[in-house]
């Protein structure tokens, strides 16, 4: 009983701090609309402004990323999970088409363009190449049944989705706390913004703490 009471408010916990990643990153992007070129992040990039395709890119990141990190409610909701597992996979396939087909290039343009210099862009491309890999194998796992595997997969992959929310958590504090170069912050941002995302993502699977990754729902199907 203890045990069941232990896990629960474990759960709990990870998804009331998933809600409020979630809230915290609309707050973000309510600053670009409608298209402002003079705020938030696009302060630091004027001199791609005028670049038509990195600009179209950055702004379908922003906005579209959005659904992917609300897609987390539903995903990571054990009661949608059992009670309304064609919600589950609604959503499902609308977070997995849109960081293969969408996300995935818009990002990998953005990398190219990222600050940091070469270990800057390789560290951004490093992490859209896994988000890529992480979400298509969980698609590919689910469609052959290995929900396990796919739960594991989905939670590597939402891991590098939150990136967008400690990126900019990292950047506030390396900027506020220490007093490293501007170049080097940038260079060390873009590590910090998504491995520490897996080794948390992997320490939750290997010691089994969520009781989601139990759960075994019937959510293979049409």
């Amino acid at each position: 009983m203890k045990s069941l009471i232990k896990n629960t408010a474990r759960d709990a916990l990870l998804y009331f701090l998933l809600c409020l990643a979630t809230f915290l990153m609309l707050r973000m992007i309510v600053e670009y609309y409608p298209l402002n070129d003079h705020t938030g992040f696009l302060k630091f990039k004027q001199d791609y402004i005028s670049n038509k395709v990195w600009r179209t890119c950055f702004y379908i990141h922003v906005f579209i990323s959005l659904f992917v990190l609300m897609a987390g409610f539903v995903q990571f909701s054990p009661s949608i999970l059992k009670r309304q597992p064609r919600l589950h996979r609604l959503v499902g396939r609308f977070y997995a088409g849109n960081i293969l087909f969408v996300n995935f290039p818009v990002a990998m343009v953005m990398a190219i363009y990222a600050n940091g210099g070469l270990p800057g862009k390789t560290a951004f491309f490093i992490l859209d190449c896994l988000w890529f890999f992480f979400t298509l194998k969980a698609v590919i796992d689910i469609q052959k049944g290995n929900i396990l595997s796919h739960k594991k997969y989905m939670i590597r992959s939402y891991a590098l989705t939150l990136s967008a929310i400690s990126l900019r958590t990292w950047k506030i504090i390396l900027t506020n706390t220490t007093h490293i170069d501007i170049p080097t912050i940038y260079i060390m941002d873009a590590w910090l913004g998504f491995v520490p995302n897996l080794l948390l993502a992997e320490l939750l699977i290997r010691r089994k703490t969520l009781s989601w990754l139990s759960f075994k729902p019937d959510i293979v199907g049409n």
